[in-house]
């Protein structure tokens, strides 16, 4: 068993769809090095990863999502009738089976979700109550997820507004801060990047054929663009001590079928990355 380093570390999981699954490979990563995660903050998929790993079922959820087809994909989406595609309910039962009933506040590690409320125009930084809930309404991408409601406040995607979510740790007494950013420079050059591939949901509601670009492709890319504009920027005012960069161009956001290689690749990133920094 490694040995845990004492120095605590805050760690920012950013917003990306299935491209943040990688950040399950980063956990591992620095995990393996004995590095002591002490706080974590989560947007969106970031919450996802970052709330079972601070309750200590990452593993649970790394199995489960390793064992996602195209197919078996399609038994977690349920219809929403208005305001979004997915109304959300048969995966979060399937996230309840995994994770159980658990509060924020309970935790060892000191934990943020990420979400934003959209009436007020502002962030909201969810530190106690169910976990599930919090994870449900920082993951509530807009027009694929239907908002979430949490103390009478309609709440969608962390990664709105704060896709590096950096601000919701620096009121802990962790002394390094590592960022993972999902938006880094692509593994190809654009010409060399294939379409990507062709799924029952891409189909339906991506509709790329004839060089068209569907629902999901379209909102996918509008918000992928403004993640990445405002990360960057809140790199900028507030930057962390080391970021680990996931390629932009390594999945699209909606193929988490691809956990498996996900990981590997926020491994990879993340040994790169803790290597030339020295951790």
């Amino acid at each position: 068993m490694t040995p845990v380093r004492e120095e605590p570390i805050a760690l920012v999981l950013g917003a990306g769809g299935a491209r943040g699954l990688a950040q399950i490979g980063v956990i591992e990563a620095m995990e393996a090095r004995g590095l002591h995660i002490a706080t974590i903050a989560g947007s969106s998929s970031g919450a996802l990863v970052g709330g079972f790993q601070a309750a200590g079922r990452l593993p649970e959820l790394r199995d489960w999502l390793c064992g996602l087809t195209r197919t078996r994909m399609l038994r977690y989406i349920d219809p929403s009738l208005g305001g979004a595609l997915v109304g959300g309910r048969r995966l979060m039962e399937a996230l309840r089976e995994l994770l159980g009933i658990v509060s924020i506040e309970s935790l060892d590690v000191d934990l943020t979700i990420v979400a934003v409320d959209l009436m007020r125009q502002r962030e909201v930084w969810l530190r106690r109550g169910d976990l599930l809930d919090a994870i449900r309404a920082s993951i509530a991408i807009p027009g694929v997820f239907t908002p979430h409601r949490i103390a009478g406040r309609e709440l969608v995607d962390g990664g709105v507004l704060a896709p590096l979510p950096i601000t919701a740790t620096r009121l802990s007494a962790a002394h390094r801060l590592v960022a993972v950013d999902m938006h880094g420079w692509p593994q190809l050059k654009p010409t060399d990047i294939p379409l990507p591939p062709s799924t029952a949901l891409a189909d339906e509601e991506a509709g790329t054929r004839g060089g068209e670009i569907g629902m999901v492709e379209l909102i996918a890319r509008a918000i992928d663009t403004m993640q990445a504009q405002v990360s960057r920027v809140q790199l900028a005012l507030d930057p962390a001590e080391l970021v680990i960069r996931i390629p932009r161009d390594a999945c699209q956001f909606y193929e988490f079928w691809r956990a498996r290689e996900m990981i590997e690749i926020g491994r990879g990133q993340a040994e790169l990355a803790l290597d030339a920094a020295g951790y």
